[in-house]
């Protein structure tokens, strides 16, 4: 979710700039269209930053604003919809996700949204031709993205080799996409191909950051390979930089019964 949260930012922000009304030399608006479609955007930004404080009601008159301004702005239908996925109400999400793709069918974000909320619903086979579309367009700048989606949510089938193909193909568009790597690190380390998994990680951790979760895949990782000191620094790592995650703990109550002999 804070994903395309950040995703709308961006393309928000690009649509507000592009969007200026014409001005004549005596400094009167000659567009009203392009006027109703400033204000609509302003308010679509509002209602996102909103929606990403946590503050829904807020959020929804903006962007309720913004369609009365403009109906057919396709990215306040984007951000109403994830506010009603956020809220709990599906079916009113669905309805701005398909109305936002009947205004932009060209539009792979939207199609990468729409699939997240499929795969949410257990819709799989839908969600994966949503993913497909995103990551088949040639102007979509991360098809790693959609294509790591794809992937989780073949999990969710669950369909380990499928999704072990869509994180493969992602790879094969960015090789250091860090979502990717993390995945085909944890599946190899539930295949018990540990060399696998070490070097997924130590190619996830040269792309991007250390995240508790990495870093309690890589204290099984190193455990599983008899490397004390790999595991150790994995751990050491954990416990200074995330003492209050849920990984900090299992270390903790994994820690107590391997020296209690459990």
């Amino acid at each position: 979710m804070k994903q395309r949260l950040q995703q709308l930012g961006v393309v928000l922000l690009l649509a507000l700039l592009a969007g200026c009304a014409t001005v004549g030399e005596d400094g009167r608006v000659i567009d009203k269209e392009k006027k109703r479609a400033e204000v609509s955007q302003a308010n679509t930004m509002l209602g996102v930053e909103y929606l990403r404080a946590g503050n829904y009601e807020m959020s929804r008159e903006k962007l309720e604003k913004a369609l009365a301004a403009d109906p057919d702005n396709t990215h306040a239908h984007d951000a109403i919809a994830v506010l009603f996925e956020q809220v709990g109400e599906p079916d009113k999400a669905e309805k701005h996700y398909k109305k936002s793709l009947r205004l932009d069918p060209d539009n792979p974000r939207g199609h990468n949204n729409y699939g997240q909320f499929l795969c949410a619903h257990g819709r799989y086979k839908d969600a994966e031709k949503e993913f497909l579309t995103a990551a088949n367009d040639p102007f979509y700048p991360v098809p790693s993205l959609a294509l790591t989606n794809a992937g989780l949510c073949a999990l969710r089938i669950p369909d380990e080799e499928m999704a072990e193909k869509y994180f493969r193909k992602a790879l094969e568009f960015d090789p250091k996409y860090p979502p990717a790597l993390l995945q085909m690190a944890t599946l190899s380390y539930s295949r018990s191909n540990y060399l696998s998994a070490r070097g997924y990680l130590q190619r996830y951790r040269e792309s991007g950051q250390d995240t508790p979760e990495s870093l309690w895949l890589g204290i099984r990782t190193e455990y599983a390979l008899d490397d004390h000191r790999a595991w150790g620094n994995y751990a050491l790592i954990l416990r200074n930089n995330f003492p209050n995650s849920p990984q900090a703990a299992e270390l903790q109550k994994w820690e107590y019964e391997r020296r209690s002999g459990k």
